[in-house]
């Protein structure tokens, strides 16, 4: 398995808007194009009440970090982690100042509510990886707590997700090098998408342009 080096590490969040749309991952990440729309305003707003990169508290059993750094050469990735739980467990990892052994969790706080699709699951499962590269423990679980429904849904790492974070993450590097953006797909989830003015991307015709001019010209 490659190893990646610092120049070539790309961000961790941007792993969901991978899963979510190529196209989009790529208008922000290669091309730096952003747009902020409602939901990207509140989802930002959701992780700045979240992340307090200096409070640590403890609540019984459980010491709660947040904003914690976390970094993962296998998948040439890095980032920061809303929270992370750890749970007193006989497998897990010392801390510093504290007796016994802790378990993390890792925490990703959302906006709304669960989606159709896997792009939370995936950007989690990532976070998950950065900790066992880090800390040398294996993370089974985590949970994404999602604000319209004030709950949390809890997320199994198992070997599907991790197989799936790990190829999305090498394609995500060979599109990063190449430089490449993806053309432009509509689908119904467009519509909620802060770039769409920039991507504008078209509902299919059913006749293709290219179809339409040649038979103009026989005509």
């Amino acid at each position: 398995m490659v190893d990646y080096s610092d120049d070539e590490l790309l961000q961790l969040s941007g792993i969901q808007h991978f899963a979510f749309c190529r196209r989009q991952w790529a208008l922000i990440y290669i091309e730096q194009q952003w747009q902020e729309n409602i939901l990207t305003y509140y989802g930002r707003e959701l992780h700045e009440r979240a992340d307090d990169p200096f409070l640590t508290e403890a609540r019984g059993t459980v010491v709660i970090t947040r904003s914690m750094p976390v970094i993962s050469r296998q998948l040439g990735l890095y980032g920061v982690a809303d929270v992370v739980e750890f749970y007193r467990d006989e497998v897990g990892i010392t801390i510093k100042g504290r007796t016994g052994f802790w378990r993390p969790h890792p925490v990703e706080y959302k906006l709304g509510q669960p989606k159709p699709d896997d792009r939370d699951q995936v950007q989690l499962c990532a976070q998950a990886i950065c900790l066992e590269e880090m800390l040398g423990v294996s993370i089974n679980a985590g949970s994404l707590f999602y604000g319209r429904i004030r709950r949390r849904q809890p997320v199994e790492f198992d070997i599907a997700l991790r197989k799936r974070v790990f190829a999305l993450a090498a394609e995500m590097h060979e599109l990063f090098q190449q430089g490449i953006t993806p053309p432009a797909e509509y689908s119904p989830a467009c519509k909620s998408c802060s770039l769409i003015e920039i991507c504008l991307p078209a509902p299919r015709a059913k006749k293709s342009i290219r179809r339409y001019l040649a038979e103009a010209l026989k005509e």
